[in-house]
């Protein structure tokens, strides 16, 4: 009986590892480009914890963590490629996070960025943008398929630095600052031209949802472990410190 059930246990072992070789084609692609977007999505929110980290290590020439704490989501973009012959352009990729219900950072979703512009600089640079989204109205241009910055909603350079942000907090009505970083330069930067559309093959890849479903949702939960990277950065610098 003994012997009977070990060649039972053999044959039902062989049969399970040779249906493991004939998954289809079809499937096995499928899961390499889930795991391929899973991959891009922890890239961008890293990149983004990145910039932000790099942006906030001299306080004295900082975004202000009052001007964080205060804000309705914030969106990092990590090296933006500035093309000039005449006729040039921006573009590259962003990760924006919004406050839940519980006022924590919620999962980042993805966009993209590009504008375009004249003039005779020859060249071309990398530059990070960070913009901080203040109130509900500037958070409402980004359930938009197309958000365009110095058109539809002004950026207003922002202030940096401690005291900035205690001084400019009560009277600021702006509904977005833009922050630029380039060759280890931060500065306030009035952002125009720039457009601000959803990567919605990334968002429903990692997440099934578009970005306008995942912006308006303040729901509290998790979020996942391979994008964790740029929340976790904005919670680190969006309490304020003790003067």
């Amino acid at each position: 009986m003994s012997v009977l059930k070990g060649i039972l246990m053999f044959v039902l072992a062989a049969f399970a590892a040779l249906c493991l070789c004939f998954v289809p084609a079809s499937a096995q692609k499928k899961g390499g480009f889930v795991r391929q977007r899973a991959a891009d999505a922890a890239r961008h929110s890293n990149d983004a914890a990145a910039v932000l980290n790099k942006v906030m290590a001299v306080p004295d020439k900082a975004i202000p963590r009052e001007l964080l704490e205060a804000a309705e989501a914030v969106a990092v973009c990590p090296g933006v490629l500035k093309a000039a012959f005449v006729v040039g352009g921006r573009k590259g990729d962003c990760v924006i996070s919004r406050r839940t219900q519980k006022r924590q950072w919620g999962a980042p979703v993805f966009y993209n960025l590009a504008g375009g512009s004249i003039g005779a600089q020859i060249g071309a640079t990398k530059t990070d943008y960070v913009l901080l989204f203040m109130n509900a109205d500037a958070l409402g241009g980004l359930m938009k398929d197309k958000f365009e910055l110095g058109g539809e909603a002004e950026a207003t350079a922002g202030p940096v630095g401690r005291a900035a942000g205690a001084e400019t907090t009560p009277n600021l009505k702006a509904g977005i600052l833009s922050y630029s970083r380039s060759r280890g330069l931060f500065a306030g930067l009035s952002l125009k031209g720039v457009a601000i559309t959803p990567d919605n093959n990334l968002n429903e890849a990692f997440y099934g949802k578009k970005a306008t479903e995942l912006i308006a949702s303040q729901t509290d939960t998790p979020v996942p472990t391979q994008v964790r990277a740029f929340p976790l950065a904005l919670a680190r610098y969006s309490v304020r410190l003790p003067h």
